[in-house]
């Protein structure tokens, strides 16, 4: 119950941290911002694709080893930080920069838009259920087998096919 708590009490904090950072672009906008936080936005997609590319392709190779071995103590430890370190908070970089820039850019109405925004939060559920097999190899919980995220190390790539598909060519 007390790793419950501590999650959910981790979430709060970062639904509070995303909404002020949200409200603080919304309400200061300064013209020559917007490339820089384009710029920025670029760089937490790249680092967020990165993370959701390899994390899955680590766990392949912690399926192969022994539960409780030296080798699966040091996968958890590179799962743990990958997500905490690096995917969490370019995930969350690239929703508020995102949104913001939707926003100042006046995209809500875009088709391509609201399609892009669905393949996103697809890539976000996936980042979800990525952050439950971090948790069930850390407890050697996994009852994936290697060939199942080798399968879904490929989910990403195709989401950010389509993603940039839609953001590059403007399709409707």
């Amino acid at each position: 119950m007390q790793g419950f708590i501590q999650r959910w009490l981790r979430a709060e904090i970062a639904i509070a941290v995303v909404a002020v950072l949200f409200g603080m672009l919304w309400l200061w906008s300064p013209t020559g911002m917007y490339l820089w936080l384009k710029a920025f936005h670029v760089i937490a997609v790249i680092a967020w694709m990165a993370g959701m590319l390899y994390l899955p392709r680590l766990f392949v190779y912690h399926c192969e080893a022994e539960a409780g071995s030296k080798q699966s103590e040091t996968f958890k430890v590179m799962e743990r930080r990958l997500l905490r370190a690096i995917i969490n908070p370019a995930m969350v970089a690239t929703w508020v920069l995102g949104l913001w820039l939707a926003w100042e850019g006046g995209f809500f109405k875009a088709g391509w838009l609201h399609g892009k925004l669905l393949l996103v939060l697809i890539l976000s559920g996936l980042h979800g259920f990525l952050s439950r097999c971090v948790r069930e190899f850390a407890e050697d919980r996994n009852v994936r087998s290697p060939k199942f995220y080798r399968v879904i190390n490929e989910a990403p790539a195709v989401l950010m096919i389509g993603i940039v598909i839609l953001v590059i060519v403007k399709p409707f």
